[in-house]
């Protein structure tokens, strides 16, 4: 399994980056996003979610667990930080199997109910506003996404 690496310096960049990635996304694509408190986990989410067409403002789900928004595909949003039990059952896999694409802020939370396929995405705070974000590809569809992604990316 590659993983790719990349730097950026603002928050607008980490928005455009996830901005650019929503074009490589698919239907039932699920992205699990790691990362401190105030890494940029929910920015990232802005920047897809603003790919995607919705205009409603993002934030995190912290207290409700999962939000949704409508674009050019379904955007599901969990923040899964305050799950106390990652065994409850609160039906997950119908949001991986779903129309739209599902965003995980620490999901390492609820790891055992994951599907076997999905892009991890780390973000590590390097300074106040530099951070280096990793994509693992886990899975066929999520390398030849990161190929396709990295590829275009870097010849611009």
């Amino acid at each position: 399994m590659n993983d790719y690496t990349i730097t950026l310096h603002n928050q607008e960049e980490t928005m455009s980056l996830a901005e650019r990635l929503s074009n490589f996304i698919q239907p039932g694509d699920v992205i699990a996003l790691e990362g401190d408190l105030g890494a940029g986990k929910t920015t990232f989410t802005k920047g897809l979610a603003r790919g995607l067409g919705i205009s409603r403002n993002v934030n995190s789900p912290t207290f409700t667990i999962i939000k949704e928004y409508n674009g050019k595909l379904p955007l599901y949003h969990m923040d899964v930080y305050r799950l106390k039990n990652s065994m409850e059952d609160l039906g997950f896999d119908e949001y991986f199997d779903g129309e739209g694409v599902t965003v995980i802020e620490w999901a390492h939370m609820i790891e055992d109910q994951l599907p076997n396929q999905l892009l991890k995405i780390e973000i590590t705070r390097m300074s106040d506003k530099e951070r280096n974000i990793t994509f693992y590809p886990v899975g066929n569809r999520y390398e030849q996404l990161c190929k396709e992604f990295f590829h275009e990316y870097t010849s611009h």
